[in-house]
């Protein structure tokens, strides 16, 4: 078996061309910054039909140039994974077969984007996304890798090998390298190389993404309860109770991020069980919104709040406990039967949480400062409303732009915390696909081996790109209801 080049056969028609539209790409960008610096300044004039005229001369061809050669560079692009669909076995190189790897995940965007565009202008803000460029591109690089860990995590697919098997002979071998014959595995190659423990770069890469996925979208849920929950009181009511809530979260805050976080999860603190309290007393604030929720929402009709509250209560009291007690830990009391998971890295989980969550008081607190003083506050308070009802269902929803916006970049924040901790070793295993501690691994042989290093970079990079990018796009909208 030979080894896979990067595009195949496939590169020797679509590279030279490649190569010559970023080319010609350069060259324009570079002529219509210089040909901006001399050109005079034009007012906006409109065509008889409303459109607006498009700068004339050189800077209007460049201008032009720079479109096309930019729409002909992403299409090529485009090529590149769709061509290799219907292409036997290696002849479209490494980029071809992780195309194909890849396939449920195209599908899946294809489905998602197609349905949320037909029925955009019924689907709030969200729908609302699809008429940012930006926005589009953010959220088609978050959904990437959100179905990359469904696919991974619940269906087994996309990886050609184990991440944790080892090979022998293929230490830190470069990408497209076959395996030797009988090893196991969906394909005969390497994609992306070998590791310094000969295991497949590609798998651990995309195994990642499901440890990503999985903790912080969860993680910054949990922080955005506490933050809640305790901000809104705070903000609306002031006094000594903002005066104690807010030193507390200024002093969490006050602690450098990272030595936060490495007082937390060391073995010596871990066996005190601090994290275990901490997770105790943190993990209940879900509890207590949706509680109170409910509770302000239905407060006038005692016989449908019992009837909503209870089960909802009872099934979420039911998880608490179940991501609480974990075996071995100094909450450990549920029979087996009863405890529906165990989280092996929960420390990380509410280091990350307690971190987070001062940050998401201070903002709500600043809103509800500002809102409580709005026209529709005052009229909550006529009708006789309760604070928690006005807290909840009137400020809170008027709230919701600057927080679904600091929500997607905290995400980001949190996927780049989770990527520090792997890199420095703290609270993982040494197994760990995770980013960062794929990136610590390859760096140690940066100089004379690149490819380890460089693949979970550039997916941790793609990540939180999309999502700040996502962030820009709601914000862009938000700021037009």
């Amino acid at each position: 078996m030979e080894a896979l080049t990067w595009t195949g056969s496939l590169g020797a028609i679509l590279n030279p061309v490649l190569m010559v539209l970023v080319g010609l790409l350069a060259v324009a960008i570079v002529a219509q910054i210089v040909l901006g610096f001399f050109a005079p300044a034009v007012t906006l004039q409109s065509n008889p039909d409303g459109t607006l005229q498009s700068r004339g001369g050189a800077l209007g061809f460049f201008e032009n140039a720079v479109k096309w050669l930019f729409l002909a560079v992403v299409a090529l692009i485009v090529a590149y994974i769709v061509v290799p669909l219907v292409m036997p076995y290696g002849s479209a190189g490494i980029v071809g077969e992780m195309s194909k790897r890849f396939l449920p995940v195209w599908i899946a965007l294809i489905a998602l984007f197609a349905v949320s565009i037909y029925y955009k202008r019924k689907l709030g803000l969200y729908g609302k996304l699809f008429d940012s460029t930006v926005g589009m591109i953010g959220f088609g690089l978050v959904m990437f890798w959100v179905f990359t860990a469904i696919f991974v995590g619940l269906f087994d697919m996309i990886a050609t090998h184990d991440y944790l098997t080892q090979v022998s002979g293929l230490k830190n071998k470069g990408p497209g390298v076959p395996v030797p014959d009988g090893t196991a595995g969906d394909i005969p190659h390497y994609l992306l190389g070998g590791d310094n423990l000969a295991r497949d770069i590609f798998s651990r890469v995309v195994q990642g993404s499901v440890f990503v996925i999985a903790i912080a979208p969860l993680a910054t849920i949990f922080a955005f309860m506490v933050g809640i929950t305790l901000g809104l009181p705070a903000g609306f009511y002031g006094g000594k109770l903002d005066t104690v809530l807010s030193f507390l979260a200024n002093l969490i805050l006050a602690f450098p991020v990272i030595l936060l976080f490495y007082l937390l999860v060391t073995p010596e603190i871990v066996l005190t069980g601090i994290p275990s309290y901490m997770a105790a007393f943190l993990f209940v604030f879900p509890l207590i919104f949706f509680g109170v929720l409910l509770n302000s929402r239905y407060y006038t009709q005692p016989k449908k709040r019992n009837l909503i509250l209870f089960p909802v209560l009872g099934v979420l009291g039911w998880l608490y406990l179940s991501v609480i007690n974990q075996p071995g830990t100094v909450i450990d009391f549920l029979p087996a039967w009863f405890d529906l998971f165990d989280i092996s890295i929960l420390v990380v989980f509410v280091s990350v949480v307690f971190v987070n969550a001062p940050t998401v008081f201070r903002i709500v607190r600043g809103l509800t400062l500002d809102l409580r003083t709005r026209d529709y506050v005052a009229a909550a308070q006529t009708r006789g409303e309760g604070a928690w009802y006005i807290m909840l269902w009137e400020i809170l929803p008027n709230a919701r732009g600057p927080l679904i916006v600091d929500f997607c970049l905290r995400i980001g924040y949190t996927t780049i915390l989770l990527g520090t901790l792997g890199f420095f070793g703290l609270g993982l295993s040494s197994e760990s696909p995770d980013w960062g501690s794929t990136i610590n691994e390859g760096r140690k042989l940066l100089l004379i081996f690149a490819h380890p290093a460089l693949p979970p970079a550039i997916a941790l990079l793609s990540l939180v790109l999309g999502l700040n990018l996502l962030a820009d796009g709601l914000r862009e909208e938000s700021l037009k209801d």
